[in-house]
């Protein structure tokens, strides 16, 4: 029973059991020491749920899209994954080595040099310098950055940045990939170059869990759909039904 037990557990790649999320919104915030130090009112605060009682479990091998209007809790979900940020109450469990893609230019130092930030994001992977050294010029190859590749990063556009940190995440040998709409930058080119690779890596049973205003990729990349409204999952399942759903109610 023992055994049973941890094989069903061991075939998700992430679990989220009674996860709650709230923060603290601060009104007449001071904008000066003086009214920090003497006026203001620390218990003037509003307690605000972004995420209420979410349960879910993702099977390792999934490409699950999470999708809601702005402000429904997605983007805060695919955090706490991370652990970038925790829950209020509940847990969440991954179960494998994992990176994400959440904000632009996270992780990167703007006064290192594309080939220097390669180095300190993918070590921050796990990846000795070896590793990192062998998979160099296939990183640098898929982002298309070879001329600015020894530039520093604080040279560089938004679509160039999003090139250099997609091309070290899909090759850092992650288990489970979060995405947060960063594949919305850039030119189209490089961005159809990103979901054929996304295509790729759901062939080879890597979990993919990404969130994205477009529903033609949900429908098109997608196992699974989890629709987030008012910070509570309102459907879970087949992306086409849930996207169609979706639109009925917010399109």
């Amino acid at each position: 029973m023992c055994l049973g037990g941890i094989m069903r557990k061991n075939k998700y790649a992430i679990e989220v059991k009674d996860m709650t999320k709230n923060f603290k919104i601060y009104s007449d915030k001071p904008s000066t020491l003086k009214e920090r130090l003497v006026f203001w009112n620390k218990n003037n605060k509003e307690i605000r749920s972004v995420l209420k009682n979410i349960n879910l479990n993702i099977n390792k091998g999934e490409t699950v899209a999470l999708i809601g209007t702005n402000g429904s809790g997605k983007s805060t979900l695919l955090k706490l994954m991370t652990k970038i940020i925790y829950p209020t109450k509940g847990s969440i469990k991954t179960n494998g080595k994992l990176t994400s893609l959440l904000e632009l230019g996270a992780g990167f130092h703007p006064d290192f040099t594309g080939r220097e930030n390669i180095y300190f994001n993918a070590s921050i992977f796990g990846l000795t310098k070896d590793e990192i050294e062998s998979r160099m010029d296939d990183i640098i190859s898929f982002s298309e950055l070879e001329e600015f590749i020894d530039n520093p990063i604080r040279t560089y556009s938004s679509g160039q940045y999003m090139r250099l940190a997609f091309s070290i995440a899909i090759n850092v040998d992650a288990d489970i990939l979060l995405i947060d709409e960063i594949l919305a930058v850039g030119d189209q080119h490089f961005q159809d170059k990103c979901f054929a690779k996304l295509k790729e890596l759901k062939e080879s049973n890597k979990t993919i869990i990404i969130v994205t205003h477009n529903l033609y990729q949900v429908k098109e990349l997608c196992t699974r759909a989890v629709w987030i409204y008012n910070g509570e999952i309102r459907m879970d399942g087949n992306p086409e039904k849930i996207v169609d759903e979706y639109l009925k109610v917010c399109g």
